[in-house]
C-alpha cells in the first residue's frame, strides 16, 4: 500500500492576513551532503509513488539501533538550534515534538530550529507541533478561528481556517501537525468540549473532514485522541479515563469523526491513552485490538503514533512507571511511532531506542512489528522530502516576521 499524499495538486495555496497568494511548492536542495553524520542512509529520487518500496530498501540497510531510532519521536525543551541539532545527531531519532519552550519570537528564528532539527533534507526527521489554534496553540503568531467558534460556524469556516493554519506550520518548517481533535462531546464539563470541532458526531464528521482537507498539501494531518476521549470521563493527562461504552455504541457515534478524517486521508492517526473497557482493558494507545479496529475496520493506512507516553507514568498507576517497558508495549500494540514529551530529557530517547533494541533481541517484541512500523515512519519521512512540506517554506508566498 503507498503512504504518499496522494491528493497534492501542483500548486500550494497560502493563506495570510485574509489574502490567498499560490506559488508553486519549493523543493528542497540537497546537493551538499558534506555534513551528513558518517554512516546516515543516503536517499536519492524523491519521487513519492514508489516511496514504499524505497522506504524498506532504507530500513533494509538501517542496523537494529537504527531502526528503533527511527520510531521515536523526541523532545528537549530550548531555542538553541546548535544545541537541538546536536541532540537529533546523538539520537538519530525520526521524529521531533516541539513545545512551547521551543518556539521563538519569530517565525524566521523558528526555522533556523526546524532546519537545525533537519540533519538530511533528503531524509527528514518528522517535525511535529501542537497547532490545534485555540487552547492549544505553540505558534502565537496563529490568529485563524479555533474549535472555540468553529464549531458553531457552517463547515466551510474550518477549512479556511486549517488551510491558513496549515500554511503557518508548513512555513515554519514543520511537516506534521497534530492539530485536528477528533474527539466528540455535548458535555461541556469535559476537558476536551473547548478543543472539539464539533458536539455531535455527524457535526464533529463534517469540520474533521473539512479541516483534513484544508491542512491538504501544507502538512500531514493528524487525528487525535482514537478511539475518542468524548466518551470517558476524565482528562488523560492526569489518569487513564474509561468508558463502559460498547463497540456497536463507538461505532455509530465516536468513530464517525475519525472514520471522515481517516477518509479525507488524514496520514496520522494519534492513540489516546484511554480505556473501553467493553472492547479491551488495555488503554487505547496499548490495545492491539484498538489497532486492528483502526486499520481493519476504518481502513487507517498511515502512521499511528502514540499520545506522550510521559502521560502513562503521570497517571501514578505502577503498571506504567517505566517509559520504556510503555515504550515497547506501544510498538509491540500496533503503534509505529512512539512520543515522549512529558518527563523527557536529553536521555530519554536514547534509552527508549536500547529498549526497544532489546526487547527484540529479547523476543518481547518481534522483528516483523519494528520492520513495519520503522517503514511507515520511512515512507512518510520519504514523502516529506518529495514535495518539500515542512522543509522548504516559500519565501515568495508572505513575509516572515
Amino acid at each position: 500500500m503507498a503512504f504518499g499524499r496522494w491528493w497534492r495538486g501542483v500548486l500550494t495555496i497560502v493563506f495570510v492576513s485574509g489574502a490567498v497568494v499560490v506559488g508553486a511548492p519549493a523543493s528542497a536542495d540537497t546537493s551538499d551532503d558534506s555534513t551528513l553524520p558518517a554512516g546516515r542512509v543516503q536517499v536519492t529520487g524523491a519521487g513519492a509513488d514508489d516511496a514504499d518500496r524505497r522506504a524498506a530498501e532504507i530500513v533494509a540497510q538501517m542496523s537494529l539501533d537504527d531502526k528503533a531510532a527511527s520510531v521515536v519521536m523526541g523532545h528537549i525543551a530550548g531555542t538553541s538550534p546548535d544545541a537541538l541539532r546536536a541532540y537529533m545527531s546523538e539520537t538519530d531519532i525520526g521524529g521531533f515534538i516541539l513545545m512551547g519552550a521551543n518556539i521563538p519570537a519569530s517565525e524566521s528564528a523558528l526555522r533556523e530550529i526546524t532546519a537545525a532539527l533537519t540533519l538530511d533534507p533528503a531524509f527528514p526527521p518528522l517535525i511535529a507541533v501542537d497547532q490545534e489554534g485555540g487552547v492549544v496553540s505553540r505558534l502565537p503568531w496563529d490568529d485563524f478561528p479555533s474549535s472555540r467558534t468553529l464549531k458553531y460556524e457552517p463547515t466551510d469556516a474550518t477549512a479556511l481556517a486549517f488551510a491558513g493554519r496549515a500554511a503557518l506550520v508548513q512555513r515554519a518548517g514543520i511537516s506534521v501537525n497534530f492539530g485536528i481533535v477528533a474527539d466528540v462531546t455535548p458535555d461541556t464539563s469535559m476537558f476536551i468540549y473547548t478543543r472539539e470541532l464539533g458536539t455531535t458526531p455527524d457535526a464533529a464528521a463534517e469540520r474533521v473532514a473539512a479541516a483534513v482537507t484544508g491542512e491538504g498539501s501544507e502538512v500531514f494531518s493528524t487525528l487525535k485522541h482514537f478511539p475518542g476521549h468524548g466518551a470517558a470521563p476524565g482528562d488523560s493527562h492526569a489518569g487513564i479515563p474509561e468508558t463502559g461504552e460498547s463497540y456497536a455504541e463507538w461505532a455509530s457515534s465516536d468513530a464517525l469523526p475519525f472514520a471522515a478524517g481517516i477518509d479525507a486521508g488524514a496520514p496520522l492517526l494519534m492513540f489516546g491513552h484511554l480505556r473501553y473497557t467493553a472492547v479491551d482493558s488495555a488503554p487505547a494507545s496499548l490495545s492491539a485490538e484498538w489497532h486492528r479496529i483502526a486499520r481493519e475496520d476504518l481502513g487507517f493506512e498511515g502512521v499511528a503514533i502514540t499520545d506522550d507516553l510521559g502521560m502513562l507514568e503521570a497517571s501514578g498507576l505502577p503498571e506504567y512507571r517505566d517509559p520504556v517497558a510503555n515504550a515497547v508495549a506501544a510498538l509491540a500494540a500496533g503503534n509505529d511511532m512512539v512520543l515522549t514529551i512529558l518527563y523527557s530529557d536529553r536521555d530519554t530517547a536514547g534509552r527508549i531506542t536500547a529498549g526497544i533494541a532489546a526487547a527484540v533481541e529479547n523476543g518481547q517484541l518481534t522483528q516483523e512489528r519494528l520492520d513495519e512500523a520503522a517503514t511507515r515512519v520511512a515512507a512518510l519521512r520519504l514523502d516529506a522530502a518529495a514535495e518539500g512540506p515542512g522543509l522548504a517554506p516559500c519565501p515568495e508566498c508572505a513575509p516572515v516576521g
